[in-house]
């Protein structure tokens, strides 16, 4: 799935395997990262979301990213989105997290419009980053 979700057009990056599951071994080893979940239907599942916590003077304390949101595609347009959201959004409130970031890739409206009836907003910034160890 975190392959899929990465090669999902319109920003489509490439996709290190290896490199997602040793990211992903350290993320578990350490509660104190946040945690991922997975989204089931009845014994499948049919996606994933996670949340990485962090501290911000901004946002006077601790917030949060949703790092990554992912659905199959004979899944979406059924509620998952939305229920993540909200489950993940409960999770972050009991660890006492003040405000939830995230990010969507210009182009991909059906995203964009989930988070926004979720009372995501736009914050007219740019996510600019620099790759300290690739």
């Amino acid at each position: 799935m975190m392959r899929l979700l990465a090669e999902h057009p319109p920003g489509a990056i490439k996709f290190d395997e290896s490199k997602a599951r040793a990211a992903l071994r350290k993320f578990l080893l350490f509660p104190a990262f946040g945690g991922v979940w997975l989204l089931c239907e009845g014994s499948s599942v049919v996606g994933y979301i996670g949340l990485t916590l962090g501290f911000s003077f901004e946002f006077h304390g601790h917030d949060a990213f949703i790092d990554e949101l992912y659905i199959d595609a004979a899944h979406r347009r059924r509620g998952f989105g939305r229920q993540a959201l909200e489950f993940v959004e409960k999770k972050a409130q009991e660890r006492g997290v003040n405000a939830i970031h995230l990010e969507v890739d210009r182009g991909n409206d059906a995203a964009f419009e989930l988070y926004r009836r979720a009372g995501y907003e736009d914050q007219q910034r740019f996510l600019m980053t620099k790759w300290l160890n690739p």
